[in-house]
């Protein structure tokens, strides 16, 4: 089989798509299971345990998803970013990773996580390579996280944040899904802690995603009513766009500030114009865009004994149908619709 990276070396510029955005970012869905029950994520149907997971045989295999990489790697996508479902419950995940990073071309693996398990794999996380580490908190109420997760574990999720930080991962960014009368009272102190620690607190949209979606026009509150909550804490300071910050706007609330805040708006700022992901769901579907539904089947590519060049191209062709913008807040308005894929399978 002829190696489609000895015709697409690393170096080679990323793709673009056809509205001329630079693809070079590739998220990976590696399981739609997860140990957290999040009221934003797992419909009632879900946590009633009425929703099959996928089957092994339905996931991607390590040696499927190593050589997706390799062939995207090769093509110019040098970002890798592991989401799941929780990432950290599929078996052998350390063995899978020190895999990617060997891959000659990828400077930059990341994840995102609950932080459940994070106290126990974060040393061996930044050992293997991977750079950055996303954790989902929305609260700092030991109650209220049983409530939003179905799982009172708060403890072990700090205890994991606090291992992500010593082990030297930097920067450790904290991903709040902001939710009105549910967790909007905790903007304070989610700020205050960006004052004390090197964190970066990320306060994101609500975003109407499944056909059971919790989302409401009243539960979602706008990143400009979220930024206008900290106008009596004290002045926020923009800081200059890092390459690590991705789509948020970032400030310092105060110049003495050990950590940040970023603010991510898909719905009320969107940055379609400048998105450069493509999408791998845990059931091996590419998604271009995380709010539109049209996606390109590569796992029955992979499985029809294809070739790298084949690969390539269904690549390829995914990049080619990335729409220009998700058009989101013009289709709440005229119908209230969401998009329908689930979020534990696409990734987030």
């Amino acid at each position: 089989m002829k190696d489609i990276n000895a015709e697409h070396p690393a170096a080679q510029p990323a793709p673009m798509d056809m509205f001329s955005r630079t693809i070079s970012y590739l998220r990976l869905s590696l399981t739609d299971r997860c140990n957290l029950k999040c009221m934003y994520c797992v419909t009632e149907d879900e946590k009633n345990g009425c929703l099959v997971k996928l089957g092994q045989d339905e996931l991607l295999t390590y040696e499927e998803l190593l050589r997706v990489v390799r062939v995207s790697v090769g093509m110019g996508i040098s970002k890798l970013r592991l989401t799941g479902g929780e990432p950290l419950v599929r078996n052998n995940i350390m063995h899978f990773i020190r895999h990617l990073a060997e891959i000659e071309g990828l400077d930059d693996i990341r994840i995102t996580t609950n932080g459940v398990l994070l106290e126990k794999y974060a040393q061996g996380l930044f050992d293997a390579g991977v750079t950055k580490v996303n954790i989902s908190l929305d609260t700092l109420q030991r109650d209220r996280f049983a409530e939003i997760t179905g799982v009172d574990c708060f403890d072990r999720v700090w205890k994991g944040i606090e291992t992500a930080l010593e082990v030297g991962f930097s920067p450790v960014k904290l991903n709040m899904v902001v939710m009105r009368d549910i967790n909007d009272d905790e903007l304070p102190a989610f700020a205050e802690l960006s004052r004390k620690m090197p964190l970066q607190i990320r306060f994101i949209e609500f975003m109407p995603i499944g056909t059971s979606t919790r989302w409401t026009r009243d539960t979602y509150m706008s990143s400009d009513e979220i930024k206008a909550r900290f106008g009596a804490l004290g002045e926020l300071i923009p800081q200059e766009k890092q390459q690590a910050d991705g789509p948020a706007s970032v400030f310092k609330l105060g110049a003495d500030a050990g950590g940040s805040l970023g603010f991510i708006s898909p719905i009320s700022h969107h940055f379609c114009d400048r998105c450069n992901r493509l999408r791998l769901t845990s059931e091996g579907r590419l998604r271009s865009c995380l709010l539109h539904d049209e996606e390109t089947d590569l796992k029955s590519v992979l499985r029809a004994g294809c070739s790298d060049a084949d690969i390539r191209e269904t690549l390829l062709t995914a990049i080619r149908n990335k729409p220009k913008g998700h058009q989101m807040a013009e289709r709440l308005k005229e119908d209230g619709g969401d998009c329908h894929g689930r979020m534990s399978r696409i990734g987030g």
